[in-house]
């Protein structure tokens, strides 16, 4: 009689029941790092991770280990620890920030739709994560990774769910020299054209 295949109790069969997860995980960076001690040089390696559901979670996270694969997992665990939500308003943040952090200062503002994510590096990475479709960013000073990530998150965390207004998304500036549009009656406009045609007969 042929044995019938039975779930093996020791790992108690949860592989095929794994359910996926709703965060995605991007690796940003891996460095490779030197601590001076007393024998020598200690050499391992940094990994700089950011998950997010794309829902408005989000987090980052860091983790130093001597191999690749354990730096990415620790740096992944602290990321999931620290997770922030961030408030998204039809698809674009709520309203301007500016963040400085150590040399980096950024500067993340509202976006029509449509305009997609206009960013790069650390920063287009978190705020893809987070589920931020529209939005427009400045970054000045430091193009450390690390730190551009931080004052990111630390952008994203003074954020406050407020209605987006039009005039916050594209503020419109009158130009010097712009035409000044004045309604007038139509006897108005009758005398002014009599006076016109006098000063041609003139």
């Amino acid at each position: 009689m042929a044995k019938t295949s039975q779930p093996d109790r020791r790992r108690g069969d949860r592989r095929g029941n794994r359910e996926p997860s709703e965060f995605s995980e991007a690796t940003l960076s891996i460095d490779r790092v030197t601590r001076v001690v007393k024998g020598g040089r200690r050499m391992r390696f940094r990994a700089i991770v950011v998950v997010g559901n794309r829902k408005g979670k989000v987090g980052l996270g860091t983790g130093k280990a001597t191999e690749v694969q354990a730096a990415i997992k620790k740096a992944s665990s602290s990321a999931r620890r620290n997770m922030i939500r961030v408030p998204i308003v039809n698809g674009t943040i709520p309203h301007q920030v500016e963040r400085k952090f150590k040399a980096a200062r950024l500067l993340i503002m509202p976006a029509r739709p449509g305009t997609g994510i206009i960013a790069g590096g650390a920063l287009r990475v978190i705020l893809d994560h987070a589920g931020v479709k529209n939005v427009l960013s400045k970054r000045f000073g430091s193009r450390n990774k690390l730190v551009n990530a931080q004052a990111t998150i630390l952008a994203l965390q003074m954020l406050r769910p407020v209605p987006v207004t039009p005039e916050a998304v594209q503020p419109v500036v009158a130009e010097k020299g712009a035409l000044e549009v004045k309604e007038i009656s139509r006897k108005e406009a009758e005398d002014s054209l009599q006076k016109a045609k006098q000063n041609a007969i003139e």
